[in-house]
């Protein structure tokens, strides 16, 4: 996912400046089921530090072990790891091991990209024949026209004849919290744990700081008529969050012509009811495809009492409409978990 490529970045920039050896393990390819499924990756430097993971712990010890010819020798490997027999997850992985470069002109690039928030693609060249070394294996960056190696001996040219795996990543996912109450500061807590890109928007006469609200990116105080629409895109969830019915109706008129993915009202149904109601009176000709992406009361129904427990449910909602999920328990899911 988009924030995981970040922080492997993020981190592998900084091991670079301090004159660190840096080795980047993706999975490729899984035969059967896994805690991960292909396109995890995770970043080791030769002191035996890592950011990301491949699995829920188990294999990681192992892939540094193969990593050091990697370090070594600076030439791609790919290694499987069999969890049938040590996991029980019934599945087999293909990890591409790479010794990396990030060069400033990639990390430039990168960076439009997510500031501008555009998608961008990756191509991971592989044979699936384990412990396979070849400089023909490694990833690449696609943005937008320009193409960058990660790998300054991968044989780009050569690789045709090689196996793919290609992933596009989407913008950064958003949370737009509007309120600066407690519950809004554990939400945004929670959400900055998932990876998320978190927003607090508060009233001008708000007495809070941005350090109240642990993960944010940013606080704002805008008034409700200097707010922006078009910045709540498909890769942005928002939830109306101020305790306060008139300012929750005013972020709601002005969010009016916006498109996120997820819109929540904290409150009962029938606070729900009462500013639709407003909504529609004040605009009745509003375009029905931002009603449907209303959702009221937010959250999915766990019995949630506290404040961290209410953002846990309203984030499960959202998770649930933007990877398209009916929320069951998964003993209850005929098939497989990630189908």
């Amino acid at each position: 996912m988009t924030h995981e490529l970040k922080a492997i970045i993020e981190v592998g920039v900084e091991w670079q400046q301090q004159g660190h050896s840096i080795v980047l393990a993706t999975v490729v390819q899984l035969d059967g089921s896994s805690y991960r499924r292909p396109g995890v990756r995770m970043l080791w430097n030769e002191q035996g530090d890592s950011v990301g993971a491949v699995s829920g712990g188990c294999v990681e010890k192992e892939v540094f072990r193969q990593a050091q010819s990697v370090f070594e020798t600076g030439e791609a490997k790919i290694m499987t790891y069999d969890g049938r027999y040590r996991l029980g997850c019934e599945g087999i992985l293909y990890i591409l091991l790479e010794k990396i470069i990030i060069s400033e002109a990639c990390i430039t690039a990168y960076q439009k990209h997510l500031k501008t928030r555009t998608s961008f693609v990756t191509s991971t060249y592989y044979y699936n024949t384990p412990q396979t070394i070849s400089n023909k294996m490694g990833t690449v960056l696609q943005l937008d026209d320009q193409v960058f190696s990660l790998n300054d001996n991968f044989l780009e040219e050569e690789s045709s004849s090689l196996l793919v795996f290609e992933q596009t990543f989407s913008p950064l996912f958003r949370l737009f919290i509007f309120g600066a109450e407690h519950d809004a500061a554990q939400l945004s807590r929670m959400a900055a744990q998932l990876g998320w890109e978190v927003h607090i928007i508060a009233a001008p006469d708000e007495q809070k700081s941005k350090k109240y609200f642990k993960g944010a990116a940013s606080l704002q105080t805008p008034l409700f008529s200097e707010i922006d629409a078009t910045l709540f895109d498909e890769q942005t969830a928002v939830v109306l969050m101020t305790h306060s019915l008139n300012k929750d109706l005013q972020y709601l008129l002005a969010l009016r012509h916006s498109k996120p993915a997820y819109l929540g009202l904290l409150g009962p149904a029938h606070r729900r009811e009462r500013m639709l109601s407003e909504l529609m009176e004040l605009h009745p000709d509003i375009d029905t495809a931002f009603i449907d992406r209303i959702h009221g009361p937010a959250g999915i129904n766990i019995g949630a009492e506290s404040a961290s427990e209410i953002a846990l449910s309203i984030l499960s909602e959202i998770l649930s409409v933007i990877r398209e999920q009916e929320p069951m328990p998964l003993q209850d899911k005929i098939g497989a978990i990630h189908e």
